[in-house]
């Protein structure tokens, strides 16, 4: 050990754990608590000590409104997030959980650490990665790499298995994401063939179907709406997680919770038992809704099922045995329990660390590769269409790469053009994300199709992005690196905008109709299918409620417009 050491953390929905690099292989660190797993929870205290893992967790039953969990679900949105009546955001958030996490990890090696690989789901698109890095610097870290969840699981495997030639399938169902990736070993090298998933789909979705059932079933027996009460749906929240892990052992789990209301002056209890194949019945569809990113995953790679020689089973959720069993029976394949779901990624982690610190190398060394989960693009001409996506770099495309294409002027005597960078998979750039811009200038003036600018994208291991435009007859230059946190609220000095007040302002009931209109488009379960599209339109929708809040007419009118475009899609 010494002032090099990297570790590498995952930074879990519902836990996260470290893992550092000795003797060659990876070894978990343990938290203050003597724990290797500890809970993605952050806490405001009676005495107003900020708390975490097990502290805060453990409190949040008593105080919801001073308890912050499930915190990455929310990174790459402008969603607000309260804790002790003080507004944070994301970053702010999971930054504090990495600092704790540098905290312990220091007093485990006995050394002030300060360089760290974090894992990230491969579906995160390149805000979400941005995010994840700046939590990192907030926290003290030099974040070495980003590496994604699948590809360091099979890390873990693929140190000891370093002469197998084989397929490897690794389905990673954690507390809030959903990933599956498809990678292939051979003779020290692991390449990403393919990945894809869900960044809404995890096993806190499985709670909230127990949870909504015991609701049901409540208002029905007793006619009181528990949705109402903060409290009573904390305790369903834990009762849930805990119904949920005993069906994993058993075939059935009494829910009672004694006191969740009154009626009539008297208290109530809720007094429920859940059979496995009621629980299996409540979430089948979340199950089926893995299928599609295999699918992809299969289609992309050009990997039949039969040529699938393992199957990895990754995150605390594939434990519920109905994931095994779907597996099985959806790709004709056993899955495979060769690594801890809970540790193998913080081990993974570990391992890419060690190789860029350089205390792995040489026989023991993997070689790994990976891909980009999304497209990625500009905006240009087509048909006379002024919104059609160019692909630059298609998704499941090995990195780092650099990729370039020409494009010519689309009018006379143009003397410049603007480089609109997107990330998505619809040829129509008003339904991708957005990702930044920028203008090249000093075109020779002549006829539009006369001039050619060639555009090139250099992606990185870290999923970071830096675009280049030339203008080929002169070989003047721009270019543009990708940095969305520049574009966050709350990452400069700006002031927090609690957007529920939009109500009151002076011109809100202009905008109502769009504004409700907007609201229920993203309750459609159909943009489920279509992350970035429902991201850049809850954006929006933010951006117009705080425009109505600032009383900047000008710019809800644009905003407005460009909701409205969005909705026609």
């Amino acid at each position: 050990m010494g002032k090099n050491t990297i570790i590498g953390i995952d930074l879990g929905t519902s836990t996260t754990e470290a893992a550092v690099i000795r003797n060659g292989k990876p070894e978990m660190i343990l938290n203050f608590s003597g724990q290797v797993i500890t809970p993605s929870a952050v806490g405001i205290d009676a005495d107003r000590q900020i708390v975490f893992g097990e502290k805060a967790k453990a409190q949040y039953l008593l105080a919801p409104k001073d308890t912050v969990i499930e915190v990455k679900r929310k990174i790459g949105t402008k969603e607000m997030i309260y804790m002790g009546g003080k507004a944070y955001t994301p970053t702010e958030i999971s930054a504090m959980l990495l600092s704790h996490v540098r905290e312990f990890v220091s007093e485990y090696l006995k050394e002030e650490i300060t360089r760290a690989v974090i894992s990230v789901p491969a579906y995160f698109d390149d805000l979400q990665r941005q995010e994840t890095v700046e939590a990192g610097k907030q926290a003290g870290f030099m974040v070495e790499r980003i590496i994604n969840e699948p590809t360091a699981a099979a890390l873990s495997y693929g140190i000891g298995h370093m002469e197998e030639e084989s397929h490897i399938l690794v389905y990673d169902l954690g507390g809030g994401t959903f990933d599956v990736t498809l990678l292939e070993m051979f003779g020290g090298v692991l390449e990403v063939k393919a990945s894809s998933g869900d960044n809404k789909l995890g096993g806190k979705d499985f709670d909230e179907c127990l949870i909504r059932w015991m609701v049901r079933q409540f208002r029905s027996k007793e006619g009181i709406d528990l949705e109402k009460d903060m409290a009573a749906m904390v305790k369903l929240k834990e009762q849930a997680e805990l119904c949920k892990r005993e069906l994993s052992a058993q075939d059935s789990y009494r829910v009672m919770i004694p006191f969740i209301a009154k009626k009539d002056g008297e208290p109530v209890a809720l007094d429920e038992t859940v059979t496995v194949s009621l629980f299996e019945e409540l979430t089948r569809e979340l199950v089926e809704r893995t299928h599609a990113p295999i699918d992809v995953v299969l289609a992309d790679s050009g990997v039949l099922p039969a040529e699938i020689d393992r199957i990895l089973l990754v995150g605390g959720s594939t434990r519920m045995p109905m994931i095994s069993r779907d597996l099985e029976n959806y790709l004709k394949k056993e899955p495979s329990r060769a690594v801890n779901p809970d540790y193998a990624v913080a081990e993974g982690a570990s391992i890419q660390a060690g190789i860029i610190e350089g205390s792995i190398s040489g026989e023991d060394s993997l070689v790994m590769t990976d891909v980009n989960p999304y497209t990625l693009g500009i905006r240009t001409l087509s048909d006379f269409s002024m919104n059609y996506m160019s692909v630059i770099i298609p998704r499941n495309v090995t990195i780092p790469t650099v990729r370039k294409d020409s494009f010519c002027t689309s009018a006379d005597y143009q003397p410049e053009a603007k480089i609109e960078v997107y990330q998505g998979e619809s040829d129509d750039v008003r339904k991708n994300h957005f990702l930044g811009e920028f203008i090249i200038s000093e075109i020779p003036l002549k006829p539009a199709g006369e001039e050619k600018v060639e555009v090139e994208f250099a992606y990185d291991l870290n999923g970071m992005l830096e675009v280049r435009a030339q203008i080929v007859s002169t070989g003047e230059e721009a270019s543009v690196a990708i940095n969305m946190m520049e574009h966050l609220p709350g990452s400069g000095d700006e002031e927090k905008v609690d957007v529920e007040k939009w109500k009151e302002a002076p011109h809100a009931k202009q905008f109502r109709t769009v504004i409700r209109r907007a609201e229920r488009r993203l309750k459609n379960e159909e943009l489920q299918d279509m992350p970035l599209y429902k991201e850049d339109l809850e954006d929006a929708l933010y951006e117009l409620k705080c425009a109505l809040i600032e009383e900047d007419l000008e710019r809800a009118e644009d905003l407005e417009e460009e909701i409205l475009d969005m909705l026609e899609y």
